[in-house]
């Protein structure tokens, strides 16, 4: 039996295997493994940010295809709609945030570091030039993670031959997503990292598969990090698995950051240590458990403020976070199979382990099939 699906043919990739992530160093590697690195734009508050990144993905990935993640509001704001977000956030809210950093005993940023503003790849005019700049780019996939993107971004993106995904949690979602239409649907099940929904993927997956119908590729999310979860995917009916938390435990996440604190926190942790709230973004998002989390469910905390509102409010508490070498508090999105990552090798090293076992799955299964067939003939 062999691993190829449709989804190899149709992005001329060696294997099934899709990798989400933040890093343009992860996405690359991803890429040059055989997979399809999806590189996540949110966090490029400037086009200039991203272009630097996409071009660097350009001449790095070996001509190997790859794709961007583009988190695209589906509503337009009106015109005349901009505004000072800071001033929508509630001065007792800062205060919060102000003393839990004290608690925790967080040190203040680098007097010779600035602060970046919060995560503004949340707002419609920020990812519509990330969308400006990813078309400029060799880019096969364009997938967004807020449903389906704006008609005119769909229809420019075809134009060039480039195939639209869209995250899904419900199967109405994807019906709709390709109603709209959307090439490709990620069915996210709760046990993702970040934005989840509520059903898990073995529900999910194949309740999606049949809302869409066979001529719709399915990939699957959430909860998987080996090869036989890459194959339960595959038997649940998609064509291919999306894999996104998995890759934070590589050595090439850590290029370019300090990232000791978040691999010690990964590799200690059990797929118990998560817990899904909106302290993140304003919605609900699956994250490492720690003392950080915890400190906005203990009596007396305010309800974590929509989005973009509560990424704005926490942006400078993450870095600050991430800075401080505890891995106690760091604040990171993680799918609960942060329980499989007990080390940290190269992307190369993940995906050729992953494409090892779920090739030996197949096998395995042949042959099991095989015997159980020559049984039932004698």
């Amino acid at each position: 039996m062999s691993l190829r699906t449709p989804i190899c043919d149709r992005f001329g990739i060696e294997y099934p295997i899709v990798g989400f992530t933040p890093s343009e160093h992860v996405a690359a590697a991803i890429s040059r493994a055989g997979g399809l690195g999806v590189l996540g734009c949110v966090r490029y508050n400037e086009a200039a940010e991203l272009e630097a990144a996409l071009s660097w993905m350009d001449a790095n990935t070996g001509g190997r295809p790859y794709g961007v993640d583009i988190v695209m509001p589906a509503k337009v704001p009106a015109e005349g709609t901009q505004f000072d977000l800071d001033q929508l956030i509630p001065a007792g809210h800062k205060e919060f945030v102000d003393q839990t950093l004290l608690k925790l005993g967080v040190p203040p940023l680098p007097a010779e570091g600035e602060a970046r503003a919060g995560v503004l790849g949340w707002l419609h005019s920020v990812a519509r030039s990330h969308v400006e700049v990813a078309l400029d780019h060799p880019v096969v996939l364009i997938a967004n993670a807020l449903g389906s993107p704006p008609d005119d971004v769909i229809v420019s993106a075809h134009r060039k031959g480039i195939a639209v995904a869209a995250l899904a949690g419900k199967a109405q979602h994807a019906a709709r997503h390709v109603s709209n239409g959307v090439d490709i649907v990620v069915a996210q099940g709760y046990e993702a990292g970040g934005h989840t929904g509520e059903i898990a993927s073995m529900v999910l997956v194949p309740e999606i598969v049949d809302a869409v119908g066979a001529d719709v590729p399915v990939l699957a999310a959430g909860g998987i990090g080996s090869g036989r979860q890459v194959v339960a995917a595959l038997a649940l009916g998609a064509t291919g698995a999306w894999i996104g938390s998995y890759w934070l435990a590589t050595r090439e996440y850590a290029q370019g950051i300090e990232a000791s604190a978040l691999h010690e926190a990964l590799l200690a942790a059990t797929s118990s240590d998560t817990v899904r709230s909106r302290v993140y973004s304003g919605k609900p998002a699956r994250l490492l458990k720690n003392k950080w989390t915890q400190a906005w469910e203990d009596a007396g905390a305010p309800a974590p403020l929509p989005m973009p509102l509560q990424n704005i409010l926490v942006s400078e508490a993450h870095q600050r976070l991430m800075r401080s070498g505890d891995p106690d508090v760091v604040p990171m999105p993680v799918g609960q199979i942060v329980g499989r990552m007990n080390e940290v090798r190269s992307v190369a090293d993940v995906m050729a382990a992953l494409v090892a076992e779920a090739q030996a799955t197949l096998d395995g299964l042949a042959s099991r099939s095989a015997g159980q067939n020559r049984a039932q003939v004698e």
